[in-house]
């Protein structure tokens, strides 16, 4: 049986990336984008279903696993891709730009977990990953809001990490460095004249399959240009003296 896969933010760039891969593979996919002439042209293109709807807002999780339980009968991939750049100033704060980037990056990443997991443990289990960033493990001070995001939901996958898993749910995320898509059009020409190299959208699309299939709960894949995804390491934290870890609660 083919799998089903759900993806956010798949009318371009790294969902769309992901969505040509998984459907080449044999995957049915259901892909949700707030753009939706675009949304549906890469649905069309993969012969995909597809939702026009903004992640930001809890409903439009719920109506999308519903499209794919209605369409499909099952989940059993959930690309969490959905994202924005912030383009806060803190000098100059634009509160509703600020709660727009937490509505989009957290908010449609939370709302699409806790949407998605019944429907994968009636499917007999899954995979989720999510799109971080290496802003979601370094400090980027060149947006600093979305960065906030990025730790946030990397954050999110560890601490989710061993309780799904215990549910046949496998969640991790892929952390990819600066990448050729419309997050960075607006300063793509600053890489290319500095002779910096850009990801493409199909280098962490192969990088989210693989996170798909990780072994190890909570598996972030940091992915950069001309190298292998490879696992982040955390470095362990002190404990109190003389414990290992704090008790069960």
């Amino acid at each position: 049986m083919s799998s089903v896969a759900l993806i956010t933010g798949a009318a371009s760039g790294i969902g769309a990336a992901v969505a040509r891969r998984l459907s080449a593979g044999g995957a049915r996919c259901v892909l949700v984008d707030v753009d939706g002439a675009g949304v549906e042209r890469v649905a069309k293109e993969i012969g995909g279903v597809w939702l026009a709807a903004d992640v930001s807002d809890e409903e439009a999780s719920h109506r999308a696993v519903a499209l794919a339980e209605q369409t499909h009968g099952r989940l059993d991939l959930v690309h969490l891709n959905a994202g924005i750049s912030s383009g806060v100033d803190l000098a100059a704060f634009d509160l509703a730009r600020y709660r727009k980037t937490l509505g989009v990056n957290v908010d449609g990443v939370v709302f699409g977990v806790t949407a998605a997991v019944p429907l994968l443990k009636r499917s007999g289990g899954g995979a989720i990953v999510v799109t971080a960033s290496l802003a979601g493990l370094v400090g980027f001070d060149g947006d600093p809001i979305y960065t906030m995001t990025k730790h946030a939901v990397v954050g999110l996958v560890r601490a989710l990490a061993v309780p799904l898993s215990k549910e046949n749910i496998r969640i991790g995320a892929v952390c990819p460095g600066f990448t050729d898509t419309p997050l960075v059009a607006g300063t793509r020409e600053v890489f290319v004249n500095a002779g910096f190299p850009l990801l493409s959208a199909d280098d962490v699309a192969a990088a989210v399959e693989s996170a798909f299939y990780a072994e190890e709960p909570g598996t972030l894949l940091v992915v950069q240009p001309g190298r292998q995804p490879v696992p982040y390491r955390y470095a362990g934290v002190p404990g109190p003296a003389g414990h290992q870890r704090p008790p069960a609660t």
